[in-house]
Parts: structure tokens; sequence; C-alpha cells
């Protein structure tokens, strides 16, 4: 097979990668800390340069059908209900602050964005963040949007003073599901698009009124399609809403096989919308099928990445959260879903096969790289995929995620030398550089395979 690399044509810049805190880094800290922090944006490590960190809703215990303590998040907003008033402590959360701050350190985040799954639970008709008690249900009272909008950027106004760089803030996550009902296990908060407007458009307004130097990610849609056009055509017609946004945000679930409904989503979305920056800000293996010491998962995770940037259109991809619970099933294996698995208290913690998967992006594809469209598109099988890219050094990187038996390709570009990275079951991130002679490359069976050539 030959890659066109020559006659390619450039499509958008990718703005990044990146993954979120929420979950899981108000437990990390000390040496634990240290060594995931570099992991995930040291210069050794994956140098992600997006960071999404939860502004959550608060717990109140009495009050609570969240069970999971990880799902919990404690809130710098307290609310004494006995006085029916609340202030503000900005000492709490401080694990995951002291986490945040840490990979800001490491020089390589330049997209910083606050994002809550819920507002705080004083404000809801349930006082539970876990949504309301009818599915589909808004869980926040009109009356009450105001107040949310002041307690988020009341907060986004404490980091910003406190020197951390903040500028996106996404007050709504995935408003489509239903959240609540009988059953809950985390913070949400439905939202009709009606009701979802009026809320980007008071936050708009504060922006806007504090003159603050940050802009709506809007609005996390849980799915490609679905309400995404109308979600988009309800913040298109809010001049408001529009004036501080300029990041649809979507997440890609729900169609992990299907490289036809990411060529469908650039096609009837992001390349018809281009008053927004399209970013796929959140996914994960779900239905969760692959351990951590599998690497199918690895496989599972390159291949949407790829597709999400070279078929769909996105200009940055964010894994959902960087490390998930340790979760053993009856198999005896470990089905967390992040890139890396931790006990409770993070005292037992390892790389999960998936990691190397971000790994073969964000390593050797930089923020200011473009995206190439060589004409390649896969089989019905799917099981093995080209992803071509042109940094900003003018380098060509083209990431190969092989699901199937060994297949050899050839580049058809002018390139003096190259630099080849695999990653198997058996080993991770080996390289091997050589000078360029347009030799085939084989990529073993089960595999994925970056390329550098310049």
């Amino acid at each position: 097979m030959v890659i066109n690399l020559k006659y390619a044509k450039r499509m958008q810049t990718v703005k990044g990668f990146g993954t979120s805190s929420c979950w899981w880094s108000q437990y990390c800290k000390g040496q634990a800390a240290e060594d995931i922090a570099e992991l995930l944006y040291g210069k050794t490590g994956l140098n992600l340069n997006i960071y999404r960190y939860n502004v959550g809703g608060g717990t109140d215990e009495q009050n609570c059908r969240v069970t999971n303590p990880w799902r919990k998040t404690e809130s710098m907003y307290v609310f004494d209900k006995a006085a029916a008033e609340g202030h503000y402590d900005f000492s709490l959360d401080k694990t995951a602050v002291d986490f945040m701050k840490l990979c800001l350190s490491k020089g390589s985040i330049d997209t910083l964005i606050l994002f809550a799954n819920s507002p705080h639970w004083s404000l809801l008709s349930t006082g539970q963040t876990s949504g309301s008690l009818l599915c589909h249900t808004c869980n926040i009272p009109k009356m009450n949007y105001k107040k949310f909008a002041d307690i988020f950027l009341n907060i986004t106004e404490h980091f910003l003073n406190d020197g951390l760089p903040v500028n996106y803030i996404s007050p709504i996550n995935e408003p489509q599901w239903k959240w609540g009902g009988p059953d809950v296990w985390q913070e949400g908060c439905h939202y009709e698009t009606e009701e979802l407007t009026e809320v980007y458009h008071i936050f708009a307004e504060e922006i806007i009124r504090r003159k603050l130097p940050v802009k709506l990610c809007a609005p996390e849609t849980g799915e490609m399609f679905g309400k995404t056009e109308e979600y988009l055509k309800a913040l298109l017609a809010d001049e408001k809403i529009m004036s501080v946004t300029d990041i649809f945000a979507y997440h890609s679930y729900h169609s992990d096989d299907s490289a036809e409904t990411r060529a469908e989503f650039k096609s009837k979305i992001s390349s018809k919308y281009r008053n927004f920056r399209f970013d796929m800000s959140e996914w994960c293996e779900l239905p969760n099928k692959s351990h951590t010491k599998n690497f199918k998962g690895a496989l599972i995770t390159a291949r949407i990445i790829g597709q999400d940037l070279i078929f769909g259109g996105a200009e940055s991809w964010t894994a959902w959260v960087a490390v998930n619970q340790t979760s053993v099933k009856e198999d005896g294996f470990d089905y967390a879903d992040g890139m890396l698995s931790a006990n409770d208290d993070f005292s037992k913690w390892y790389i999960a096969e998936r990691y190397y998967a971000m790994a073969h992006f964000a390593k050797f594809i930089p923020a200011g790289s473009v995206c190439l469209d060589t004409g390649f598109f896969p089989e019905e099988s799917n099981d093995f995929n080209v992803f071509s890219f042109l940094s900003p050094e003018s380098q060509t990187v083209t990431v190969i995620v092989n699901e199937s038996e060994d297949r050899s390709v050839s580049l058809d570009g002018n390139f003096s030398k190259m630099k080849i990275v695999v990653s198997t079951q058996e080993e991770k991130l080996k390289e091997t550089s050589l000078p360029y002679s347009g030799e085939e490359i084989v990529c073993p069976k089960n595999s994925i395979v970056t390329i550098i050539c310049e």
C-alpha cells in the first residue's frame, strides 16, 4: 500500500491533546503526583497541552445518593443549610488544585478549561448533584441560573487571581442524557435546549460584565449527532453567547466502530459550521471491553483519536480521565478505563496499555500541526487505519493503527530520513532511525506505528 503524502491536501490545524483531572486528582499526591504529572504533561511523558479541571458541585452528605467517594466532589463554595447562606473557602479541593499547579509547572499547558458536571448542590431542586428525581428533567430552577454563574465565575476569578491561566470555562456537560432518576452514580444535570441556551446567555453576560479573559467552551454534547445540530443553531442564534464562545465541544462516544459516522459528522457539522473550533473533549471506551493489560484497548483508542481528527474534523482530542479506579472483574483483570489505573489512595498505580495510544500522537504531533488528507479511508473491516500530519517543523508524521495481520506500506514523498516508532503488546515506543530510501515499512499485526519523516 502506498500512502500519498506528496500531494496530500492540508486540512484543519491541530490545537493539541489533553485529559481531565476529574474524579481522581483529589486523591493524587506525594510521589505519585510527581510521577503522574510528568507522565502526562512532562517533556519525557505525553507533553499534553490541554488540562480540564472539574469545578465540582460539592456534596451534602445528608442528602447524597452517590456512594463512590471518587465520584463525589469538594466545592470551594460552602453552603450552610441552617443559616441558608454560603461562603467561599478556597483552601478546599487542595489536593486537586495542587496537582493542577504541578502539571502547569511542566510548561506544556496552553489550554486550561474549568468544567462542571452539575451546578452546586445548594442550587438544585433535589439538593443532589446526581440529577433530578425524574429522568430527563433539569435539576436547577431558572431562578438559580444567575447564582450558578456567580459561583462558577467567582471560582474562576479566584484561579485567575492566583495566577492560573484559565482561558476556557464549560459549565454544562452532556446536557441531553437523562441524569438522575432511580439509579445514579455521578454528578450530572439534564438541560433542554432552551434551558441550556439561557444558562449560557447568563454566563456570557457575566463574562462580559466582569471583563474576564475567558471564553465559553460549549456545550459538551455527549455524542456526535442526536441534538448536536439543534444545540449549534441555538448557540449561533444568540449574539451574546457567540461573542464569548469559540469552541464547540463534543464527545465522540457510541460509534467506536464507525469511520463513516465521523466522516458524516465532518460533512454535516464540523465543516459546515465554521464559526466554531470543534474540539473532541471527552472519550473513553464505552462500554469498556478491554482490560488495562490488553493492547486491544490501545489499538481502539489510537483508531478513535486518528479518526476523530482526520475523518471527523476535530481540532483537538482529549481523553476522559487520565486515571481511573482499579476495577478488577471476575476474570481477574482490571477494567479501569483511564490511561492509568490506581487504587483509592494511590498507594498502587500503573500505566494502562491505552496510554501508549495517546503517546503515538501527543509525543510526535505538537499543537500547530496540520491534518493531511491522503485520500485514505479504511476498508469495511475498519482494522487498518492511516492518519497523517504536517508538524510546525515541517516533519510529516504518519500514525498507522493495524488491528489485523502484518501489513506493508510505502510513503510517496520526498524525504531524506525517517524515524519509526512501534508499539505492540510485547514492546512499547520502540524507536528506529534510518535514512529514507522509499522501501516498504512492515507494520506488525496488532500494532501502532508512528513514522516521522523529514
